[in-house]
């Protein structure tokens, strides 16, 4: 017999939320999470667009609260670091350090991580100034000089989204020539149209600067190497994003970029594995919109169990 009858990977929204519907619907649901619950949400210090919350909230206290909730309904929620799985065997095995787990279904909630440029002031800075998602961020700039990073569609979408609020929006990109840029050519139109947006290209961000929020930094000019310091209030950085995938790879279907391709109900290319949230191919990556993956994704677990249940595996 199997320990669960759906496991979860990872303790962000979409597997939190993924636990309190299996949970409510008296499955028995186990989580691994290799730190605590809430995933990149944990860490963000004020979340402002999330439904609910008039004033906005602390990415920890949403995170405890779900975590909570997921508990209430009896999840059991498990912590290391997942090292191997097996998919295709029945049950399901989940390895995570000393322990493997057996169970009918899983739900992997495994996230993904921003692409970063690995310079000094980046880490430290990271939600005090240095931000990789307008969508989130933007608001928080209002009239603040901003600083953007990257060549392709996400930046120039997101230089528009940010030009929303922000007083003015510098957009650097390493290529040296505008047809060498990968973004579309009518968002290309758009941001050089925009008056608020300055398009500098063959240039590359080296250094973040700041006390207790970003101050500014330094710009090297590819072609020449010439550097100097700009004065900003926030950096956005765009450069494309890394899905934690890489324990899936050889079992599961992936896209070029690593994403775990699904169809709507959230099913993976193995009968009984459901991926939710920013590991799966989506088109944008939110909390509500990994909530959503989640309630999806739990449903299509529940329906998976109860098949076997019917069929007497």
């Amino acid at each position: 017999m199997a320990d669960y009858d759906v496991l979860i990977i990872g303790g962000g929204p979409g597997g939190l939320t993924a636990g309190i519907y299996t949970g409510r619907a008296l499955v028995k649901t186990g989580l691994v999470e290799k730190m605590m619950c809430g995933g990149q949400m944990g860490t963000t210090e004020w979340i402002d667009n999330y439904p609910g919350f008039e004033n906005g909230v602390a990415g920890f206290e949403l995170s405890q609260q779900m975590e909570k909730q997921a508990r209430r309904f009896g999840v059991d929620i498990n912590t290391g670091t997942v090292t191997a799985v097996d998919l295709t065997s029945n049950p399901k095995k989940i390895t995570a350090g000393d322990t493997t787990y057996e169970a009918n279904a899983v739900i992997i909630s495994t996230g993904s991580n921003p692409r970063m440029l690995g310079i000094p002031g980046e880490a430290a800075f990271r939600g005090r100034g240095v931000s990789y998602c307008g969508t989130c961020d933007a608001p928080f700039f209002k009239d603040k000089d901003v600083l953007v990073v990257g060549g392709g569609s996400t930046s120039m979408q997101e230089s528009l989204h940010i030009a929303k609020f922000a007083k003015s929006v510098k957009l650097i990109s390493r290529r040296p020539r505008l047809e060498e840029l990968k973004g579309e050519k009518i968002l290309l139109k758009r941001v050089l149209d925009h008056e608020k947006i300055e398009l500098l290209l063959h240039k590359k961000l080296v250094d973040i600067s700041g006390e207790q929020k970003v101050t500014g930094g330094v710009i090297e000019d590819i072609g020449s190497g010439e550097r100097e310091s700009w004065t900003f209030d926030g950096v956005f950085i765009f450069i494309g994003e890394e899905p934690n995938s890489a324990l899936f790879r050889g079992q599961l279907e992936l896209n070029e970029n690593g994403a775990i391709i699904t169809n709507e109900r959230m099913e993976t290319s193995v009968p009984g594995v459901i991926a939710v949230g920013d590991v799966r191919d989506t088109v944008m990556r939110q909390i509500s919109v990994a909530i959503g993956d989640g309630a999806i994704g739990a449903h299509s677990a529940i329906d998976f169990v109860e098949s076997l249940e019917s069929s007497g595996d």
